[in-house]
């Protein structure tokens, strides 16, 4: 017999698997946290946009509370060469962040030759004879190093556009980086900086083999995507399969984007056969979903049962990148919350603005405000503030003075997390700051 779970239940469950269905809490934030977040989501998404901060630095603050950035560069960047001994680059969801025991299962993307990153070496061996090689040469005798250091084996061609860039040189250090030739890690202002292997990692590159014929350290494909599955769902606690399958951007379907790939549906019953999870049906849910169930093992010590805490009883703003906001299907259905990220829309287009954070209430979305850090000033500009017409699916309406009180709460603290002096509230939008 399946079980039934309320939508408000499912959303309990995935808020606590997420970290965010009670109060921050009240101590300084450390290193631990940020070990805790790696190792429970499994991946921390990067993105260039600074209008308020930088992505990976704001699902740390949704859960945590204000914390020292420098203390969050160390961690995951490490020593001044880049080097950390917790955390790694890859492509996990998009350009990531992840802890340095998934590397193994991020093997299978490095050396996959249907990837488009890596598709980039037949171009450039027609463009550019011998560039690759040239830089990968340059990478191992002087890394780490930046685009900037490579640029001479290439010189630019074209000007640079407002959405690409055209430079050989950097894409032959993207082809390296994305196909494991060479880490990736973070400098100065975000830069990406590029090293070799034994020196970031220390573990020899994707293309390495031992004398048997294997690789050193990496998972067979089936293996590390079955392993990724298994993670979103800790990290989830509840969700239909193409909810687990997008936490790692894994393919729903078998074969497709990945013709060894076996498939979320063979995925999920391995982990229901496993003991990791069971199915059940969520009210109002078109297609059944797994919920999180069993203990961690020596296997999987990342592995936890889904609870539901009750009561969901926190406060956040969340970033267009925090997991909870990625899948668009599963805000829609569990928090009935229609959300783009209007960064690359035309401004005449937008409809809330450049870079509007959903507001979590309890286990509600109850709006969304368009923020920017106007450093210079020394304020958090409130460009338009928004309220959700409706409710959740099973929960009650939150009055506009709840929110409005709860939200100014959440943008004073985020100011002076940010170093800011003040907040200024634009006045657009319909719910009255």
């Amino acid at each position: 017999m399946t079980d039934t779970v309320t939508a408000a239940q499912s959303r309990r469950v995935f808020l606590n698997a997420q970290g965010l269905a009670r109060k921050r809490p009240s101590r300084a934030v450390s290193e631990r946290d940020f070990a805790a977040y790696l190792s429970t989501q499994g991946v921390l998404q990067l993105d260039t946009v600074n209008v308020l901060a930088r992505a990976h630095y704001l699902p740390l603050y949704s859960r945590f509370g204000a914390y020292n950035l420098q203390r969050a560069d160390a961690y995951l960047w490490g020593d001044a060469r880049g080097h950390s001994a917790h955390a790694f680059e890859h492509w996990g969801h998009e350009a990531s962040v992840m802890p340095r025991e998934l590397l193994p299962a991020m093997y299978h993307r490095m050396v996959d030759g249907n990837s488009w990153q890596s598709r980039r070496r037949e171009r450039l061996d027609r463009e550019r004879p011998g560039l690759v090689d040239a830089a990968r040469e340059l990478v191992h005798s002087a890394g780490p190093v930046v685009g900037a250091d490579v640029s001479h084996l290439a010189p630019r061609e074209r000007r640079k556009g407002p959405w690409w860039d055209n430079d050989h040189a950097k894409d032959a250090l993207e082809y390296l980086f994305i196909t494991g030739k060479v880490a990736a890690s973070r400098g100065r202002h975000f830069t990406r900086t590029y090293d070799a292997t034994p020196r970031a990692w220390g573990l020899p590159p994707a293309d390495a083999v031992s004398p048997d014929g294997s690789h050193p350290w990496g998972l067979p494909a089936g293996q590390a995507r079955q392993q990724l599955f298994d993670r979103a769902l800790a990290a989830c606690g509840i969700g239909t399969v193409a909810d687990l399958c997008d936490h790692f951007r894994l393919p729903l379907k078998a074969g497709k984007n990945a013709p060894d790939a076996a498939g979320g549906e063979a995925w999920a019953a391995s982990a229901v056969e496993r003991g990791l999870a069971k199915w059940v049906e969520v009210e109002g849910w078109k297609t059944p979903a797994l919920m999180a169930i069993g203990e961690p093992s020596h296997d999987a010590p990342w592995h936890r049962a889904a609870t539901d805490p009750g009561r969901a009883t926190g406060a956040a703003l969340l970033s267009p990148f925090d997991p909870v906001c990625w899948f668009r299907p599963r805000l829609k259905r569990m928090f009935a919350m229609d959300y783009t990220i209007e960064i690359y829309t035309p401004a005449a287009k937008r409809t809330y603005g450049y870079y509007c954070l959903p507001f979590l209430l309890g286990d509600q979305m109850v709006g969304r405000v368009d923020l920017k850090a106007d450093r210079k000033a020394g304020v958090l500009r409130v460009q338009s503030a928004w309220r959700e017409e409706g409710a959740a699916p099973g929960a009650r309406r939150r009055s506009d003075r709840e929110i409005t009180a709860a939200l100014r709460t959440e943008l004073s603290l985020m100011a002076g997390w940010l170093g800011l002096d003040e907040v200024e509230i634009a006045g657009h939008g319909n719910l009255s700051v």
